[in-house]
């Protein structure tokens, strides 16, 4: 599979909409990156608004990804889905504005959307990678020592069974 596959040709669209369908496998992740996402297999659906002074992007991307569980190092499927929007401007040269704008050159044939979509799928990997029998464990982390608010001015009780400082409650007040 060539980069090719996910270049789409601007020059001889007109100015509506355009609608253009993906299917990812372990192939597009081998050629743009392993690192962040392993493999997966993903259906994505862009549909591009194209106007004469720029051209708006919408990416629907479901699928899975393979992980690697941090705690137990199984491998387990994680389900992805996302919509992300780019906007590709007119201007004078290439160049990224922000993280959904781009600026390209009215000499541009065409844009490589595979980029784009690695990218938002890397983005949905969570930093904290569980597997999912583990996912209530995970849970019960988080939720431990966090300060628990109430409306009272008695003392409240966090989840790990401690008494909170009431100064807090003073605090509250100032809410």
């Amino acid at each position: 599979m060539e980069l090719e596959a996910y270049r789409v040709n601007i020059v001889g669209l007109s100015n509506k909409v355009h609608y253009f369908n993906f299917e990812l496998g372990a192939e597009f992740f081998r050629k743009y990156g392993t690192e962040l996402v392993p493999t997966g297999d993903f259906r994505v659906d862009v549909v591009l608004d194209k106007h004469e002074t720029f051209i708006d992007a919408e990416f629907k991307i479901h699928g899975k990804v393979e992980l690697t569980c941090d705690r137990s190092l199984e491998q387990f499927d994680f389900q992805i889905e996302t919509a992300r929007k780019m906007l590709f401007k007119y201007g004078e040269k290439d160049e990224e504005i922000t993280d959904e704008i781009m600026t390209i050159s009215r000499d541009t044939v065409s844009l490589e959307l595979g980029q784009f979509i690695y990218e938002f799928i890397a983005l949905s990997v969570p930093l904290k990678k569980l597997h999912p029998r583990f996912q209530n464990d995970a849970d019960d982390e988080e939720s431990e020592g966090k300060i628990v608010y109430s409306s009272s001015d008695e003392p409240t009780q966090a989840n790990n069974g401690e008494e909170i400082d009431p100064r807090w409650n003073i605090l509250k007040k100032l809410k």
